[in-house]
């Protein structure tokens, strides 16, 4: 299958964290789509995994996503979350990974670069990933992509989560959309 596997995937928030969102280029766009995707993945019953790099540091989960987070927070202190202690909570029953956050070239990189080295199938949501400077992030989505990462947009991910208009909850996660 080519196209995202709801019953397969899960949505991992990288690092979108209180402190750091004020420095990401268009910051404000990477918050706005995760939570639309988070939405999306609420309702259709998809896995969110929310990872947070050093928080003593960087703050906590920006409280924009995390208004229905019932899942706990992967603490970290490594920039690939793969590496980190509990980073079976990551990859745990899911061949594939839809990735959001920040720092695209750093934390995001890093963790997609693991989760493909680890045999999992990872789509970076182009439009949902950020870094302070936009040619740090334009490097890291052409790396991501050169070893094997699908770039998506948030659209595309919740049109490929839903699968068809007869989706049961197709007129809750169209709203997330318009």
């Amino acid at each position: 299958m080519l196209t995202i596997d709801p019953t397969t995937c899960a949505l991992a928030a990288i690092d979108i964290q209180s402190r750091l969102m004020p420095a990401i280029a268009n910051g404000a766009q990477v918050i706005d789509n995760t939570v639309r995707l988070l939405e999306a993945a609420r309702l259709l019953e998809i896995p969110r995994i929310f990872t947070e790099q050093n928080p003593a540091g960087l703050g906590h989960t920006d409280p924009q996503l995390t208004a229905e987070m019932n899942e706990p927070v992967m603490q970290k202190m490594t920039f690939d979350a793969c590496r980190a202690v509990d980073a079976k909570k990551l990859m745990a029953g899911r061949e594939q990974l839809v990735v959001t956050g920040c720092e695209a070239h750093v934390c995001v990189m890093q963790t997609v670069l693991g989760l493909l080295d680890a045999g999992k199938k990872v789509y970076v949501v182009s439009d949902a990933v950020g870094s302070r400077l936009p040619e740090n992030r334009l490097a890291a989505l052409q790396r991501m992509a050169a070893h094997g990462a699908e770039l998506v947009t948030t659209e595309m991910v919740i049109f490929e989560w839903l699968g068809s208009a007869e989706h049961p909850q197709f007129r809750d996660v169209l709203q997330l959309v318009k």
